[in-house]
């Protein structure tokens, strides 16, 4: 029995049109699993699609539209049935000063990284905890474990999934419904280049950073969540698991 093995189940990724989303549903999909990514760009979730194949379905929506998750929830298990396993990975980067960033950006990164994780799980949750099954795997950061300048709102939003996780924990483990959290450190994909490209010292002083003096793959961030979707992970509930190259270690 191959306890990486998805084949027979499904997954909800959003953000899964582009990077670290991408990826995650790229090694769920070659797991076996049928996947339906979500995202508000829809060239890039029909790109997403023809890359990955028959077993990848996609929604186009805006996850800061919060009233209209839980109909969003309905209709993705209404056309494609039970759904296993929740990856909330939708982004959005801010690089500014604390000084400098306003009520409004704050709260749009709030509303994308947070607020849409919370909703997408509760929504998820009500349909797990009934039917005494399911994963839940949070996309953190090394974010919320070091201090970094100009990322003030990503920082709040990536340290307080580690609340919601641990709540979430408390809440659902007795319905067999495991929550955990991947938390990436600095990966390939366009969030990563938008923030460092157009300035080099800052990208030569991230490399520095990490002890391999390399970025992940997306792909990385995908291993780490089939290992806690999958059987292989059956046991492992309310974890914080970086997946950084040790450098939230060697900060």
């Amino acid at each position: 029995m191959d306890v990486f093995s998805l084949k027979g189940k499904r997954a909800v990724i959003t953000g899964g049109g582009s990077g670290i989303g991408f990826g995650i549903a790229k090694v769920f999909t070659e797991a076996g699993a049928e996947v339906v990514i979500i995202g508000k760009n829809e060239q890039k979730l029909i790109d997403a699609q023809a890359a990955l194949g028959s077993l990848c379905h996609y929604r186009q929506f805006d996850v800061t539209q919060l009233e209209k998750i839980p109909a969003v929830v309905a209709e993705i298990e209404n056309s494609f049935g039970v759904v296993n396993t929740l990856i909330p990975c939708a982004g959005i980067h801010l690089k500014k000063n604390a000084l400098d960033t306003t009520d409004s950006e704050y709260l749009q990164v709030l509303n994308v990284h947070l607020l849409s994780t919370f909703a997408f799980a509760r929504e998820f949750g009500k349909k797990m905890t009934t039917r005494k099954n399911g994963s839940i795997i949070l996309i953190s950061s090394m974010s919320a474990v070091m201090g970094m300048k100009q990322v003030v709102a990503y920082t709040t939003a990536k340290t307080a999934l580690i609340g919601l996780m641990r709540s979430l924990v408390a809440e659902f483990s007795l319905d067999h419904v495991r929550v955990n959290t991947v938390a990436p450190g600095w990966i390939e994909s366009p969030m990563l280049h938008k923030a460092i490209d157009n300035d080099p010292p800052r990208k030569q002083k991230i490399l520095d950073r990490i002890p391999t003096g390399t970025f992940g793959e997306p792909e990385d961030i995908g291993y780490a969540a089939l290992y806690l979707a999958s059987d292989a992970g059956k046991y492992v509930n309310g974890v914080f698991l970086p997946v950084d190259a040790g450098a939230a270690e060697a900060f």
